[in-house]
């Protein structure tokens, strides 16, 4: 045999030796149960060792990452991997299933995350928001942390999921937001929280406000962004009907410490940029105008983008007249230091809580025969702005359009709104007289009752004293979910509600602090149905090249309308797409608690399940060993109406072990 032979076999022998060992040391240790002390503190940091020694050993090192709550740091969710393709996802099948054990029997619960894979390691928030770090390749449970298990857990545990940070050096953390809130850092490893950070792991997010905020709401329901050693983090703050409250401010912390290192305010104060748009000391103790859907990032050029909220109150805007920046506005900060760089408001004065509910996606495409590198913002009312990335402008034209003027006494409507003329709108925005829905003769006749009763009109007619029809409503359009792009062709995948709302206003209680308050709620026929014609969810791709739709279809069913004849609906929707090199959208979000795979080219269907409860958050890919996964939180519950079973499974599907291609992420 030649030498060069004979090494090659002797190295292989002694591989297979070091994996069969590998195996072998790692099963022997998992399988200890006397010495639980061990197990607690050097197990899980152990399993994670042993599980990249097996792979090292193998050869099978070919892992592909999800290391980030949109995927990439610029949100794009998109995933490089193509062993599940147009070809086999028929063939897909369960390859494991985790539950978190929390649940509730009342249907309230759900669960938004989409978990991130670093390392083979797949780090999770449950319905509690307790973090999970599992075997991406078994799920098998490593660690598990609860914020609240020395405390009382708050009634409102909603958490869309967790980040991870490292140094480079040997130092791994991820980062946990609470609605408490807190900024907690534990160890990626064991779950242990890290005693150098804030104090005994966690940073009082309450405490350091800014302001005396007393128990206004005030929490961190998106997961934190990072650059470098800076974690940026966001928080949901109350809407209404006083202005007072909770800050919106974007706020950003040493990631080894806790120490705050700056903030921006998303109301301007005096001296800044944007006060003198707020009347008198309207801006003082403003809450609202916050981003509470999470962050994308710029790496290279240290720029952070955010969508912002509503400023508060929602839907009565009399005590703050003006255009009220920065509320529903993209901001561009210098991540390093949070000074703005430019921003661009989607709605003035808004009175329709039509909040910018998600980050934009960082994007470049072909436009004007050049590429560019843009910002792709999906927005409630249904419009997607795309804007030069350096400067904020529109990439294609917007206009100024007038919109219906306020009775409400006191308020004072900004006539003039923006609309983008490109692409055009992926959700419904006006609901006249015909289009009340025809599910029925019963449910026709009831809607029609109503809709006489109340004003309607085209997007942006104000509520009202009387009552008004509002759509979008106030779930969108596009919602937290957002969108995902194709970086390699240039096409966004974004799924929509069309389902109406009404607002109407009346004078509050003379006890009150604020004039007026609002009935709200879902404009709906005599069994629960939208009062507009189906359909009430999309799916849609869009060119942005071109600014042009390249396909839209139904997303989602009602079984038992199905059954009586009536053709897919659509239903409300949450919980957002991700899309592959493979020629597939991945989305649950529907009321029919299916998981779907979808032709990113033409929007056919090509495979779902049928999963325990629906998958109100979106899901994530990645690679272990050469074996690509997909995986969705079926945690059902939420906002949906009606409202579906809750769940607490962690759910991941592969191809079968003997049909799976080589992997391929090149």
């Amino acid at each position: 045999m030649p030498v060069h032979l004979e090494v090659k076999v002797k190295i292989g022998i002694i591989a297979k030796t070091l994996e069969m060992l590998c195996r072998d040391t790692a099963i022997a240790l998992l399988k200890e149960r006397s010495h639980s002390g061990f197990r607690e503190l050097y197990m899980p940091g152990l399993s994670i060792v042993l599980l990249s020694l097996c792979l090292e050993c193998s050869g099978q090192t070919t892992n592909t990452d999800w290391p980030n709550y949109g995927g990439d740091k610029g949100g794009l969710r998109y995933s490089p991997l193509k062993q599940i393709s147009r070809e086999n996802v028929r063939t897909l099948q369960m390859a494991w299933t985790y539950r978190t054990g929390d649940v509730s029997d009342e249907n309230n619960t759900t669960m938004e995350c989409t978990p991130i894979v670093v390392d083979g390691v797949m780090y999770l928030t449950s319905t509690y928001s307790r973090v999970i770090a599992l075997d991406a390749a078994s799920g098998r449970e490593l660690w598990k942390f609860d914020p609240w298990q020395d405390q009382v857990r708050p009634r409102y545990t909603v958490n869309r999921g967790v980040a991870y940070w490292s140094d480079g050096k040997g130092t791994k953390r991820i980062l946990l937001g609470t609605t408490d809130p807190r900024l907690i850092s534990l160890d990626a490893i064991t779950g242990k929280p890290d005693p150098a950070f804030g104090s005994h792991g966690a940073v009082d997010l309450r405490a350091s406000a800014g302001r005396d905020i007393g128990r206004h709401h005030y929490a961190a329901t998106s997961p934190p962004a990072i650059i470098d050693n800076i974690v940026i983090m966001g928080f949901a703050n109350g809407e209404g009907p006083t202005r007072e409250g909770a800050p919106g401010d974007v706020r950003a912390f040493d990631a080894r410490t806790g120490k705050e290192l700056w903030r921006f305010h998303t109301v301007p104060w005096p001296g800044e940029f944007g006060n003198e748009v707020w009347e008198g000391d309207s801006w003082k103790d403003r809450t609202g105008a916050n981003a509470w859907g999470g962050y994308s990032i710029d790496v290279k050029r240290g720029m952070v983008f955010a969508g912002l909220g509503a400023a508060a109150p929602d839907f009565y805007g009399g005590e703050r007249k003006g255009t009220n920046l920065f509320a529903n506005s993209i901001v561009a900060l210098d991540a390093r230091t949070g000074k703005r760089i430019w921003h661009f408001q989607v709605v003035r004065h808004d009175l329709w809580d039509y909040d910018i509910p998600v980050y934009p996606n960082l994007v470049t495409i072909r436009h004007n025969g050049k590429e560019k590198d843009a910002v792709a913002q999906v927005t409630k009312t249904g419009y997607v702005f795309l804007l030069d990335r350096v400067t904020g402008k529109p990439l294609f034209d917007v206009e100024e359009r007038t919109v219906p003027t306020s009775d409400v006494p006191g308020e004072s409507v900004w006539t003039k709104q923006i609309f983008p003329k490109r692409p055009p709108p992926f959700a419904g925005q006006f609901f006249g007289e015909n289009d009340i829905t025809d599910l029925s003769k019963e449910s026709h006749d009831y809607v029609q009752k109503r809709f006489k009763e109340m004003r309607s009109g085209p997007i942006f007619t104000p509520p009202s004293l009387q009552g008004t029809v509002v759509l979008p409503g106030l779930h969108g359009g596009a919602t937290w979910a957002g969108a995902s792009v194709d970086p390699t062709t240039g096409i966004l995948y974004v799924n929509s509600n069309n389902s109406p709302w009404y607002i109407r206003t009346s004078k509050a209680a003379p006890d009150k602090s604020y004039p007026y308050t609002q009935a709200l709620d879902h404009f709906h026929d005599q069994d629960g149905y939208p009062a507009v014609k189906p359909p009430w969810g999309n799916l849609t791709a869009i060119d942005l090249n071109r600014g042009e739709f390249v396909w839209r279809i139904i997303l989602g069913e009602y079984p038992e309308l199905t059954a009586r004849g009536i053709p897919p609906t659509g239903t409300e929707n949450f919980g957002g797409t991700i899309v592959t090199a493979g020629g597939l959208v991945f989305i649950g979000a529907t009321g029919d608690e299916k998981f779907h795979a979808f032709d990113k080219a033409t929007g056919k269907l090509l495979w779902e399940h049928k999963l325990d409860a629906a998958g109100y958050a979106t899901p994530c890919t990645y690679s272990v060993a050469g074996r690509q996964f997909v995986t969705i939180a079926a945690g059902g519950g939420g906002k949906p109406r009606p409202r579906t079973k809750s769940g607490d499974s962690i759910v991941t599907f592969a191809l079968p072990r003997d049909e799976r291609e080589p992997l391929d992420s090149r």
